[in-house]
């Protein structure tokens, strides 16, 4: 299975695509210089496979790259870069 996670600016969301399918996203709002990850949901027929964690990794690479700090509002997101120190510094 091909997976790639990729910005969609207008749909104010990272997804993550399997074969070019959607099967899942992470939205983002920006506020105050930041991006707030409000919310990740990975389809139900592809939990289990550790996308969500692919999902969060490729979301905050990204993120990192542009220069951005970022705000886990989601409790998938928080956990994760709780348990990934190598992101605090980009944790606004």
């Amino acid at each position: 299975m091909d997976v790639t996670v990729q910005d969609n600016p207008a749909r104010h969301r990272f997804e993550i695509l399997l074969d070019g399918e959607v099967g899942g996203f992470a939205d983002y709002r920006e506020r105050d210089g930041a991006v707030v990850v409000v919310h990740s949901e990975v389809d139900p027929a592809h939990r289990g496979q550790g996308l969500g964690s692919v999902l969060a990794a490729q979301t905050l690479d990204a993120l990192r790259a542009r220069g951005a700090k970022v705000v886990p509002a989601c409790p998938f997101f928080a956990r994760y870069v709780a348990d990934h120190p190598e992101y605090d510094d980009i944790i606004g």
